[in-house]
């Protein structure tokens, strides 16, 4: 687990301008950065990038974030990956808990190093190889995709790599990344050998595996290098750093099958193609490329062996899928692959066909009905029976209801009978919103301060913790705004005090203030503090009333003589009250 003070003092380190200009230009507006979104489409730019507050925001889309939201937001990483990115782009070594699950930083270090070495080496031997030049040139690959995918050979000897490490017998972390196999006596050789190597990367652009095709007749004809503390098949996708961008313009992504389809459609075009490496596609394949994308299209075969593979995609997709997101089903004709379809048909005859591609829904109803007798009850009822696990799986609420529906249609039955058939894992529904009012009602004072705690956290250190005593709501959110900045005196930005409280109890309703703080952006730094003390006035005017209220109460069952002086003091000066 990453410490917490770590994630703080990265962001106080790095500059959320310069990580979204590596991706974005930014044009300078004001105090601020600005620039037409990434995240969807628009002519005039409305995504702000803010250097004092070290977050992002478009008011267009709403989407907003910290320098670490940024890179999973845009990149389509996770939070960890994420932080390692950020850290690798500011020259700090992430901190790590050495307890046997990830490697320490160190270990991770030496692996990546490990595998760019090997890599370098592999580029380098197939500018000097020209049987493996001459067989990409036979697979229609030109010099400058080969160069943009990093393609590499190994050469025949078992022992190539023992003129790249000097300490190629004694190195532990050479068989750790996957490049070199000990055999029975402990005499250790090259894993790939005489292979046209395919360098698999993951969405940083490290190297972090290889794919090789053998050249001649051996076997197997492909091979991948195992799982490491690096490379997990699973999770990785070959292509994906290098389409991310197509990916994310086009707003889909075309899934196929093998590292010559990804690079095929590259080389002519369709340059938002990835493939799964070896393995069926995975949950983790599916989060990933919806992170980056609204429609996912998964590309195979016209045969049997490809439509149980879609099947099988389909099945790890459902408990991913959302309503807004689109899962499709593309089979190319019998005997096709999408690298020979795409040099003989062209680029348009193939994005018919991904314009095409089969709807989710609609492939599994099909596949359901398929062999099954809908003429008969037995036929429905098994119908329904292999329907029930899939729905189970699905958590999207309105295309989850459609397909009940659909079910209640084929086999003559209401919504409700087909719901209550697979009720076992109810719905996940939306949960309900209040009735809109007349008027919206006005932010509390509490929720006031936490905005200008946002834009100047150190002005917590004026703050009057005995205003904080009690409450719940927005007066439950401030107490813990100021609490953690007075504790924190290195928290200086928004962005800090955002991530902070990400996926805490007061996640929303900061996230609900944030939004508010850009009507803040045309005041300064004096003002805001204006604001802010005035505001604590208004609160310990408040909370004086309340506490008056409360003994007045209390001295409402005493009689004039039981008073002390201080409460008949008190009890004079109270509104409408009358003491003789």
């Amino acid at each position: 687990m990453i410490p917490e003070s770590f994630i703080q003092e990265l962001l106080g380190r790095v500059d959320v301008v310069d990580v979204v200009e590596r991706c974005v230009p930014l044009k300078k507006r004001g105090t601020n950065y600005v620039a037409c979104c990434p995240f969807h489409t628009e002519k005039t730019p409305s995504f702000t990038v803010s250097s004092s507050k070290q977050f992002y925001h478009c008011f267009g889309c709403g989407a907003h974030g910290t320098a670490i939201g940024f890179l999973m937001a845009y990149q389509g990483l996770g939070f960890v990956d994420a932080v390692h990115e950020l850290a690798r782009g500011a020259g700090v070594a992430v901190p790590e808990a050495k307890d046997g699950g990830a490697p320490a930083q160190e270990h991770r270090g030496a692996l990546f190093t490990a595998l760019q070495h090997a890599d370098r080496y592999y580029r380098r031997q197939l500018k000097q190889t020209p049987a493996a030049i001459e067989y990409l040139k036979r697979r229609g690959v030109t010099g400058e995709i080969a160069a943009r995918f990093g393609i590499g050979y190994a050469p025949g000897k078992r022992r190539n790599l023992a003129d790249v490490f000097d300490d190629y017998d004694a190195s532990g972390i050479l068989p750790l990344a996957g490049l070199v196999v000990e055999g029975d006596g402990g005499a250790r050789y090259d894993r790939f050998r005489d292979r046209v190597l395919f360098p698999i990367l993951n969405q940083q652009g490290q190297v972090v595996g290889f794919g090789g095709r053998v050249l001649g007749a051996g076997e197997p004809k492909y091979l991948n290098s195992p799982e490491t503390p690096l490379f997990e098949k699973g999770r990785e996708l070959y292509g994906l750093f290098q389409g991310r961008r197509a990916i994310r313009h086009a707003n889909r992504v075309l899934v196929v099958e093998g590292y010559l389809d990804v690079i095929a459609l590259a080389q002519h075009g369709v340059e938002y193609a990835v493939a799964t490496l070896g393995t069926a596609t995975t949950p983790i394949h599916v989060k990933k490329l919806l992170r980056l994308a609204d429609t996912v299209v998964f590309c195979f075969d016209g045969d049997d062996a490809g439509r149980k593979a879609a099947w099988r995609a389909l099945e790890n997709s459902l408990e991913l899928v959302a309503d807004g997101k689109h899962l499709r089903f593309m089979f190319l004709p019998q005997g096709e692959d999408p690298d020979t379809y795409v040099r003989t048909e062209g680029k348009a005859c193939l994005e018919r066909l991904i314009a095409q591609a089969e709807p989710l829904s609609h492939f599994l109803v099909r596949e359901l009905t398929r062999r099954i007798d809908l003429g008969s009850e037995e036929g429905r009822a098994h119908l329904l029976q292999a329907a029930k696990p899939l729905l189970q799986k699905i958590t999207a609420p309105a295309l989850g209801m459609m397909l009940r529906k659909r079910m209640g249609e084929l086999t003559g039955l209401s919504s409700d009978e087909v719901n209550g058939l697979v009720r076992d894992r109810p719905l996940r529904r939306e949960k309900p919103r209040p009735a809109p009012k007349g008027r919206r009602m006005p932010p509390s004072v509490a929720r006031e301060l936490v905005r200008r705690l946002l834009l100047q956290p150190r002005l917590a250190d004026t703050f009057d913790m005995a205003l904080l005593s009690g409450g719940d709501g927005d007066m439950a959110l401030l107490a813990e705004v100021v609490e953690f900045t007075r504790a924190h005196p290195q928290v200086l930005t928004l962005a800090q005090v955002a991530q902070h409280f990400s996926g805490s109890p007061h996640a929303a309703a900061l996230q609900a203030a944030i939004k508010d703080t850009a009507i803040w952006e045309d005041f300064g730094e004096r003002e805001i503090a204006e604001e802010f003390t005035a505001l604590a006035q208004q609160l310990r005017k408040k909370k004086i009333n309340q506490e008056r209220s409360c003994l007045l109460r209390g001295l409402q069952g005493k009689g004039l003589g039981d008073l002390t002086p201080e409460e008949r003091e008190m009890f004079r000066r109270a509104p409408g009250a009358v003491v003789d």
